[in-house]
This record gives C-alpha cells, sequence and structure tokens, in this order.
C-alpha cells in the first residue's frame, strides 16, 4: 500500500495519467478472485504435488543448490505457462483479464486472471517429480510472483546491468503494449533470459525509434463490468466455435490456435500483425 500510494503521488506531481478510480476498483476485485480461487483450490493443488514429491526420483542435499535450481527451474516452467497462456486462445480467453487495462502502474500487476489457479500448479508438477517440497514451490512461486507485481510501472525507465539477467519495467511495458512490435513478448517473470534463449525477447524503444507504448488489447473492451472484464474472450470463442459451415479443423483451431486466428483471414494473430505492419515500412521507405 506504500508503494501504490508513493507511486500515486509521483504520478500525480509528474502530471502523469497513471492511475483512475475505475481501473483500480476492477485491479483489486480481479485480484480478490484470483486470491479467492487459489484458496479454495489450494487443498487439491498441494494435494497433487505432495503425490508427486512422494514419489520423486531425485534428492538435493546441497541447501544452496535446492534453492538456486528451484528459483531457476519454477522460473523456466512459469516462461512456458505464460507463454502458452498467449500462444493458445482457451488460455489466453483466462489471462486476457490480466492485459485488458489500458493503463500501468502497481495496481494492474494485481490485476490477476481468476481462474488460472485451477490449473497453473499442473506446470509445476515436474518440480515435485524432480524433489522439489510443495511448500517450497509455493513459496518461491510466491515470491517471484511479487518481483512480477513490482515491474508494473511507468516510474522506473531502465535498470543499467540488471536488464541483461531479470525481468524490469522496461521489459514488462513492452510485455503490456498492444502495438504490434510488443505482441507476446517478454514472457518471463523473474529471469529475461529465458525470453533472450527462445526468441520471444523485445527491448523497449524509444520514441524515435518506434511508437509510443499503447497498453491494453488490439481491441479493447472499454468496460469494467466484472462479467465481460473475465468472460468476453469466452463468449467469443462460442461465438467463434458455433459458426454454421466451417470444418471441425477450424472449430479446433478457434480454441487451440492462436489468438486472432481466423478461418477467413478477417483477423490476424500478432504473428501476422507484425508482418503487416513490416510489409508497410518497406513499402513506406
Amino acid at each position: 500500500m506504500l508503494i501504490i500510494g508513493l507511486e500515486l503521488l509521483l504520478s500525480h506531481l509528474q502530471y502523469r495519467k497513471n492511475f483512475t478510480i475505475k481501473d483500480t476498483v476492477t485491479n483489486v476485485y480481479l485480484m480478490i478472485l484470483n486470491g479467492g480461487t487459489d484458496l479454495a483450490f489450494r487443498l487439491v493443488y498441494m494435494v497433487i504435488l505432495q503425490f508427486f514429491y512422494l514419489h520423486s526420483v531425485l534428492s538435493i542435499q546441497s541447501a544452496f543448490l535446492y534453492w538456486l535450481i528451484l528459483v531457476l527451474l519454477e522460473d523456466f516452467l512459469y516462461y512456458w505457462l505464460h507463454r502458452f497462456d498467449h500462444q493458445i486462445r482457451l488460455f489466453w480467453a483466462v489471462h486476457v483479464t490480466h492485459h485488458s487495462s489500458q493503463l500501468m502502474n502497481f495496481t494492474v500487476g494485481f490485476r490477476s486472471s481468476a481462474l488460472q489457479p485451477l490449473y497453473r500448479f499442473v506446470y509445476f508438477i515436474p518440480l515435485a517429480i524432480l524433489g522439489f517440497r510443495p511448500l517450497d514451490i509455493l513459496f518461491v512461486y510466491a515470491a517471484t510472483q511479487i518481483w512480477g507485481i513490482f515491474v508494473h510501472t511507468e516510474l522506473i525507465h531502465k535498470m543499467g546491468w540488471l536488464e541483461a539477467i531479470f525481468v524490469t519495467p522496461s521489459h514488462h511495458r513492452v510485455h503490456h503494449g498492444s502495438n504490434a512490435k510488443y505482441l507476446d513478448r517478454n514472457m518471463g517473470m523473474f529471469l529475461i533470459v529465458w525470453d533472450k534463449l527462445f526468441g520471444t525477447f523485445q527491448p523497449e524503444l524509444n520514441a524515435a525509434s518506434y511508437e509510443p507504448i499503447q497498453y491494453g488489447l488490439t481491441t479493447n473492451i472499454n468496460s469494467a463490468n466484472p462479467l465481460k472484464v473475465i468472460f468476453h474472450e469466452w463468449a467469443a470463442i462460442v461465438k467463434d466455435v458455433t459458426q454454421k459451415d466451417i470444418r471441425f479443423y477450424s472449430r479446433l483451431k478457434y480454441l487451440f490456435g492462436p489468438p486472432g486466428w481466423s478461418h477467413d483471414g478477417s483477423r490476424h494473430t500478432s504473428v501476422q500483425l507484425r508482418e503487416i505492419e513490416d510489409s508497410k515500412k518497406n513499402i513506406i521507405q
């Protein structure tokens, strides 16, 4: 609360329009829904993780190596969780709530996907199999999540050498951009190295090189209605899947293909939007 209050004060003094009451209230109720879902489901996923831990195949004796490897592996697995949330429409329908704000401030970090706790734990089952205790898995996730919350700000520009290793506010501003060049980039929670290794890294560009970051979705919902914020993409999926005269393959693609895919080319994926933008620049040049 102190850090959010400080950001609010500095934003006001610098004449930045980083906060609105409606957006902040939305962020708060989404945080409560996510936390409530997680708490209600915690016994279930902890029992599942404990089962796999009891059948684990490794035992790391060194405390230093135990925690170091746990942090690295958990962040690696989160990268893929986050990447699939962006690249598979069924999961994007859950994750989209986090990206629906058109602002960038610390409270946006609490704008959580209400249903993600129902499947997130599946990605961490390999950690339990490798001999990491479920409570330790939960602790490291919480610790890196705190880091992930505090990169949601416009008040910190660049962080020097930390930019090469860790996810920073600059990296995460790119992640929340709806500009074609920034879509589906910088998926890491704690370490940016995974994005650099797997081709999803994009640095924040200055105004002379590229247009300012536009936060939010490629088509914003412009609504604070809780049902619309949480379920608007689900409604769109139902509409697409139940179209007449389309192949079964197309129905599956509307579920498991990338967001923006359409059987008739009427919409575009993030990859296609970047290609369109690049072709326009080439024509101008």
